[in-house]
Order: structure tokens, then C-alpha cells, then sequence
């Protein structure tokens, strides 16, 4: 599973081998000084040859100033390596997320790709940065000081071939109790993640309800669980710590015992049991190393795993069109279309929907709630894919078109307003991003912005906040509406767009959009005043087309939008039979 990740280490292998080598380098100094420090007792000491003991003081000093010097080099490599690692997996998480469909989206929670694209990304670059070190020197520092212990003295060296498969199978256990309890943690952490984004982003609703209270306990709820998970992850892995201290205080009281009576015997020197030692110490402390990144690959796998989720998520949306597919005029065809947002759903969301959109008209989509009209026209811009029938645009299938091209064709205001950290400005150049004051100006003005623009004292350069806080939603609606007409679409959808604005700036807006000859418009609204100026009124009901016809014809023949129509005139205080309708 890790070797998916090398691809992304690619930029950086230059800095990586450095950082290796500078371990192995470092090692090997530091291995050299205890075969000094024997030298020095054994023969400077014992010769009290000062000369001699100041030679091999000086080369103990050289290696530990060189050691020093290759450990620094080796953090600034390790910190290049991991960061760079690290930056390159999350652009390329982020490409893959840019490039899901609404379908993908749904497969995860926002608070779970977050924390993918943030918190697991994090611990894998942190795993190259602090782990190369262990990584490397572990392995050459054992095998070293091994071969080391054995040339000094191969009868005493024998213990360690007891000790080390004692210490290998607890570490075996102990990783293998942890690896779930990280991945527990881990999936702990999205739903903290999740309680926390929806208290902010609903921080108005709270406390307009004073559910204060409640939003504690819930968070409450999710963070023990999230405590009680890493502290039983944490419990699990620190065991780590006694079992290589037992072993390692035994393996030292093994061999000072079986060594004193060596040098009792005179088998054995002392400067030779003092560099023994040394060494028993560098093996048991690579020892440590080596259980410290088993763990540390053990959480890296359970984070490399849910990277991988998302960068394995099927694509249900490929875009697989040519470059020569332009969409020139706007008129628009369902042909026996079913669509289903799961495959494995018993029912159709949509069912044999059979529909003609002229170029340049304007057609209005009324149903009840959960009649699939927000899905009907996301499936025009491919935000979702028919499930069964075509979906085309100028007689050529959506699918056939670039999606870059398709969906910039196609200018959508989502029942969800949404505005961006920024100014006025920023945010209406989503739309279009060469446009100059001119064209902003036309925009705001057949989305009536210009009634509440003069209100912000810097006008476009006026800050908007986080999701646009500084605003209204009837003016988040107006905004947004302006940024669509910013792209000059072939096809403009608005998705009950204008609920938030009052019927006198919506009929400004209705003019505005008249004008808009060249333009095919696709209006959702729940008022009937909204659709009723339109060239066809489509009546949606239980994800099927139940009615389609002008004002005047659904209301002398359909029984549905007669009672639509009345409920909403009888609420505003009229009667059905003075009302008198006219073309605007």
C-alpha cells in the first residue's frame, strides 16, 4: 500500500538519498567511537601513554563533530523530503476531489475529505520526516554494532540472539492489537470534524433556538469517543516502552554478569566490557527505533489508507469529448431519461422524462417538494449522469461535449447560495474573469445589485466576510444570479433562485432576463408568479412529467397547477376570478 505513495516522493528523491546518506554516514562515526574509547583504556590507560590518549580523544572528538554536523544536514534533507511529499499528495487529493461528480461527493462527508486532505496527509509526511532517521540508522546500526559484538567477544554476543526475538514477537503484538485502534481514531477525528463545521457554519440557528446546550452535549458525545479512542490507541502503544526496557535491563544484567566472570577468568578485558557495552546500548536503542517506526508505519497505513479511498473513488463522470464540441445555440432534448442517484436504489428518482427546450426560450419547472426538479436540471451540466436515455444539447449528448466547455455554457444558480471569502468583486469574477467595470455594471443591474450596492461604502471592493456574512440571502441570491450572467451562458438555470427577493425586485429581474434574447432559460420557483410569464410550464410530480403547456393552458386544464395557483392567490388575498393575466 506505501508504494503508492512513492510517486509522490518523485520531486524529492534528490533530497531523500541525502538525508539517507547522511544517516548512514553519521552512524558510522558514531560506531567508530566506543572501538576508540576501548583503544584508550586498554592500551592509553593501561600504557599511561598520554600521547596515545590524546590521539584518540581527538579522532572521538573529529567523528562526534562530523556526526553532529551530518545529523543537521540530515533534518534540513528529512524536512525538504517530507514537506515536499506531503505538499504533492495533497495537490494531487485535491485534483481528484475537484474532479468528483456530486454522486463521488456524496460517497464521503465534507468533514471526512477534509480531514483526509489535512490530518492524514500530515501524519504520512510527518512519518518521512521524523521516521527516515530511524528508518536508516536502525538497521545499519544493529547489524554494525552486531558484527561489532561478536568480533569483540562472539560467546557474550550470543545473548542478543535470545533477546531480540523476545522483544520482535511483543512489538508483533503490540502492532497488531494497534492498527485498528488508529484507524478508529482516525475515523473519530472525521466525526469531531463534522460536529464542529455544522455548529459554525449553523452558528445563527443555534443560537437563535438557544440550543447551545444541546450542540455542547453532542460535541461532548464526539469527543470522548474520540479521547476514549486515542487513549486506547496511546495505551496499547506505549507498552512498547516497558517491554523494551525489560528486555533491554535484562540483556545489560546478562551480560555484565556473564562478562565480569569473563574478565575474572581473563577471557575478557575490561576496555573490552566497556565497549561491549556501548555497543549492547547502540543494538537495544536501534532496537527501540525499529518498534518506534513499526508503530509510526502501522498509523501511517491507516492514514495511507483513507487517502487512498479517495484517490481510488471511481469517477462517475468521465470526460472523454473532443475538443471540436461547442454548443452554439442552446436548445435542449430529454429523451427517455432515468436517472437514479444509487444503482442499487429500487425506485427512479427520474422516470422516462421526455422533454424539448427551444433555443432561446424560457420554460419554468413547478412541483412539489421532492419532485426532482433540482435533479432534473443538474443532470443538463452533467453534475450528475443519466442513468438510462440521453440528455443533449444543439441534437449533440451532453457527453459529448468537454466538460470545461459544457459547464461554462451553462450559467447555474443553485438553490444553495453560495459567496466566497473575498470582495464583491472577487466573487462576481467567478463569472468571468477578464470582465471590466462595464460588464460588471450590466450584470448587477439586470440582478438588481445596484439597489443595495451603493449601500457598501468601497462598492465592488467591499469585503463580503466567510460565505458571504455581510449580506442578506435575498442579496446573496441577487449576487449570485449576477455572477451567472457574468459567463454570458448559452443556458441559464436558476434553481429557485429568487425565493429570498421580493415579487417587485423578481419582476426586475424577470424583465432583465427577457432581454436576454440568445439565452435559453430554465426557472424552478415555488411561486406560480415566478413561471408564469414563460414560453411552456412543466409540471413535475413523483420524478415524472405530468403536465407541460403555457400560464393560460395549465390553468384551464390541469387540475395540479389550478390548486397550486389558487392556494397561492387565495394566501396573498385574492380571488381566482378577478385575477387577469398578461403577458409582462
Amino acid at each position: 500500500m506505501l508504494k503508492r505513495m512513492f510517486p509522490y516522493m518523485h520531486k524529492y528523491r534528490k533530497y531523500l538519498w541525502l538525508s539517507c546518506f547522511c544517516v548512514v554516514a553519521e552512524t558510522v562515526f558514531e560506531l567508530v567511537i566506543p572501538l576508540l574509547m576501548a583503544d584508550i583504556i586498554d592500551v592509553g590507560v593501561a600504557n599511561q601513554d598520554k600521547t596515545y590518549i590524546l590521539l584518540q580523544g581527538s579522532k572521538m572528538i573529529a567523528c562526534a563533530l562530523l556526526a553532529l554536523i551530518l545529523g543537521v544536514l540530515y533534518a534540513r534533507f528529512a524536512a525538504t523530503a517530507g514537506q515536499g511529499f506531503g505538499a504533492e499528495l495533497r495537490k494531487d487529493e485535491f485534483r481528484k476531489v475537484q474532479e468528483f461528480s456530486f454522486a463521488n461527493t456524496d460517497h464521503f462527508s465534507t468533514s471526512s475529505l477534509i480531514t483526509r486532505l489535512t490530518s492524514d496527509v500530515t501524519i504520512l509526511q510527518t512519518a518521512i520526516s521524523n521516521g527516515i532517521r530511524p528508518f536508516v540508522r536502525s538497521p545499519v546500526m544493529l547489524l554494525t554494532a552486531l558484527i561489532l559484538t561478536f568480533t569483540i567477544n562472539k560467546d557474550l554476543a550470543i545473548v542478543f540472539l535470545i533477546a531480540i526475538p523476545i522483544l520482535g514477537l511483543g512489538l508483533f503484538l503490540i502492532i497488531h492489537k494497534v492498527g485498528p485502534l488508529y484507524r478508529l481514531m482516525q475515523a473519530s477525528i472525521d466525526k469531531v470534524n463534522t460536529i464542529v463545521q455544522e455548529n459554525l457554519i449553523a452558528i445563527r440557528v443555534v443560537k437563535s433556538y438557544v440550543r447551545g446546550t444541546y450542540e455542547k452535549a453532542k460535541f461532548q458525545k464526539v469527543n470522548e469517543q474520540l479521547r476514549y479512542a486515542s487513549e486506547k490507541a496511546f495505551r496499547t502503544s506505549v507498552w512498547n516502552l516497558p517491554l523494551f526496557q525489560v528486555v533491554m535491563y535484562t540483556t545489560i544484567l546478562c551480560i555484565l554478569w556473564f562478562g565480569g566472570n569473563m574478565i575474572f577468568v581473563g577471557t575478557m578485558k575490561v576496555g573490552e566490557l566497556t565497549g561491549f557495552l556501548s555497543y549492547v546500548l547502540q543494538i537495544l536503542n536501534s532496537l527501540m527505533m525499529i518498534s518506534n517506526v513499526f508503530l509510526m508505519l502501522t498509523r501511517s497505513l491507516a492514514s495511507c489508507e483513507r487517502i487512498i479511498e479517495v484517490l481510488d473513488e471511481p469517477l462517475d463522470i468521465h470526460d472523454e469529448a473532443g475538443a471540436d464540441a461547442y454548443i452554439e445555440h442552446g436548445t435542449i432534448d430529454f429523451s427517455h431519461v432515468y436517472f437514479k442517484y444509487k444503482k442499487d436504489a429500487e425506485e427512479y428518482v427520474l422516470r422516462d422524462i421526455n422533454l424539448h427546450i427551444p433555443a432561446g426560450s424560457t420554460i419554468g419547472i413547478l412541483g412539489g417538494t421532492g419532485s426532482a426538479k433540482t435533479t432534473l436540471v443538474q443532470l443538463i451540466p452533467r453534475l450528475y449522469d443519466v442513468e438510462d436515455g440521453i440528455v443533449s444539447i444543439d441534437g449533440r449528448n451532453v457527453k459529448a461535449y468537454p466538460l470545461q466547455h459544457l459547464r461554462d455554457a451553462i450559467g447555474m444558480v443553485l438553490q444553495k447560495n453560495t459567496l466566497f471569502s473575498g470582495t464583491i468583486r472577487e466573487n462576481l469574477l467567478w463569472g468571468n474573469a477578464q470582465a471590466d467595470d462595464e460588464e460588471l455594471d450590466w450584470a448587477c443591474e439586470v440582478a438588481c445589485v445596484n439597489e443595495f450596492l451603493p449601500n457598501f461604502p468601497k462598492g465592488y471592493e467591499s469585503d463580503l466576510g466567510q460565505g458571504g456574512v455581510n449580506v442578506s440571502g435575498g442579496q446573496k441570491q441577487r449576487l449570485c444570479i449576477a455572477r451567472a450572467l457574468l459567463k454570458h451562458p448559452k443556458v441559464l438555470i436558476f434553481d429557485d433562485s429568487t425565493s429570498a427577493v421580493d415579487t417587485a425586485t423578481e419582476a426586475h429581474i424577470r424583465e432583465g432576463l427577457a432581454a436576454l434574447k440568445d439565452t435559453t432559460k430554465i426557472i424552478i420557483a415555488q411561486r406560480v408568479t415566478s413561471v408564469m410569464h414563460a414560453d411552456q410550464i412543466i409540471i413535475l410530480e413523483d420524478g415524472g412529467i405530468h403536465a407541460i403547456g403555457t400560464h393560460e393552458e395549465l390553468l384551464a386544464k390541469d387540475a395540479i397547477y389550478q390548486e397550486i395557483y389558487t392556494s397561492q392567490q387565495e394566501g396573498a388575498g385574492f380571488h381566482l376570478s378577478l385575477i387577469h393575466i398578461s403577458e409582462p
